[in-house]
């Protein structure tokens, strides 16, 4: 039984001792792995303050220069209609009329009354002026009946004045009864026809009978988020472009600038003029528009590969005695490789070039390659 028994053995070590020298082998392979990996090498370089000169691309509407909803002045009926939407009109040009005849007897009313109270006070002034000649004789007139027709002339008088007010105003309010163009523009909107009752907004009217609008000058409004509000200047050229025509590239200048932000927004809002004479532009089309950020002092500039954007946050990657630091920062001017950075980060600090969440806060690197472009 002995004798049997060892050739088993024999065949049984063998593929265990097999077995257990492959999977020792096995391990050795996955940590020469690791430490080669390990031994990777950092790009890294040294922060310098740069003045930095970027662009932004924002989408900015194009809106008429001026604008206005014209409504009719006093209640009335729309009489003729003179235009269209489409229509070019020019600055006082009339675009319709209305009537209402209850003004007109209102006006015929009213000049009876100035006609009655200029008579009473051409009389009362006559009346004064003899007792003033008689009064000159001692003894004919008192002086308190020269008095009485003092105050009466003066009385009549006065209300003659109103009279004339009163008439005037009337006579104001009946020519609005005729609209006119406030100033020159196309007709963009029409809401009446003849026969249509008019009056001011909320007062017989909730629509405006016209819309007028300037076309042959135009405004380009872009709201500028806060953190760029810093690098803008009047006068700059911007260019943009609208879909109606990607092939052309418009430009105009910083005319204007709020100098607050919006409440809501948080965004200042700037405006360009820009002319159209052609009227190939329209008020309501999109520009994508580029506008230029100059840096007007340095600050320290890295590329853009080195800002790591996590869900904690925006950060840089710092090395201080070959340890990692991960320091906020906030963003700025920027081009299309750099970036502007302001944290707690001073020039002549290193930090890693690229950047991801692998390596983490707090650990080590010892292989570091310095970029001879950064580095001082």
């Amino acid at each position: 039984m002995k004798k049997n028994f060892k050739p088993w053995l024999y065949f049984l070590g063998v593929p265990l001792f097999v077995m257990v020298y492959s999977c020792n082998n096995t391990k050795d392979t996955k940590k020469v792995i690791t430490d080669s990996a390990t031994n990777v090498s950092t790009p890294v370089f040294v922060v310098q303050k740069e003045n930095l000169q970027g662009n932004l691309k924002l989408p900015g509407e194009l809106i008429a220069y001026q604008e206005v909803n014209i409504y009719a002045k006093v209640n009335s009926f729309v009489k003729d209609v003179l235009v269209d939407v489409g229509s070019q009109v020019r600055q006082g040009q009339l675009l319709a009329t209305t009537e209402a005849p209850e003004i007109n007897a209102q006006l015929s009313a009213a000049e009876s009354k100035l006609k009655s109270l200029e008579a009473t006070y051409i009389a009362s002034d006559a009346a004064y002026k003899r007792l003033l000649n008689t009064s000159k004789t001692p003894g004919t007139i008192s002086p308190n009946d020269l008095d009485l027709a003092l105050a009466k002339q003066k009385s009549d008088f006065a209300q003659w004045q109103a009279a004339k007010a009163a008439y005037k105003e009337i006579l104001d309010t009946k020519k609005y009864l005729t609209i006119q163009a406030p100033f020159s523009g196309m007709i963009t909107l029409r809401n009446v026809n003849p026969g249509a009752y008019v009056g001011p907004s909320g007062k017989g009217q909730d629509v405006p009978m016209f819309v007028l609008q300037q076309r042959d000058r135009l405004r380009l409004v872009v709201l500028i988020p806060e953190q760029y509000s810093r690098y803008l200047t009047p006068e700059s050229k911007i260019h943009f472009k609208v879909k109606a025509y990607p092939d052309v590239d418009f430009t105009a200048s910083i005319n204007r600038m709020a100098g607050a932000l919006d409440s809501k927004l948080r965004a200042q809002r700037i405006e360009m003029d820009v002319y159209n004479t052609d009227k190939r532009l329209l008020p309501g089309m999109i520009a994508e528009v580029n506008i230029p950020l100059f840096t007007k002092e340095p600050h320290l500039v890295v590329p853009k590969s080195a800002v790591l954007y996590s869900t904690l946050g925006t950060f840089v990657l710092a090395l201080h005695n070959n340890k990692v630091n991960w320091v906020p920062i906030q963003r700025g001017n920027e081009d299309s490789t750099r970036v502007e950075i302001f944290g707690n980060i001073l020039p002549g600090d290193t930090l890693v070039q690229t950047v991801n969440e692998e390596i983490r806060d707090g650990s080590t690197l010892q292989h570091l390659i310095f970029n001879s472009k950064n580095k001082q």
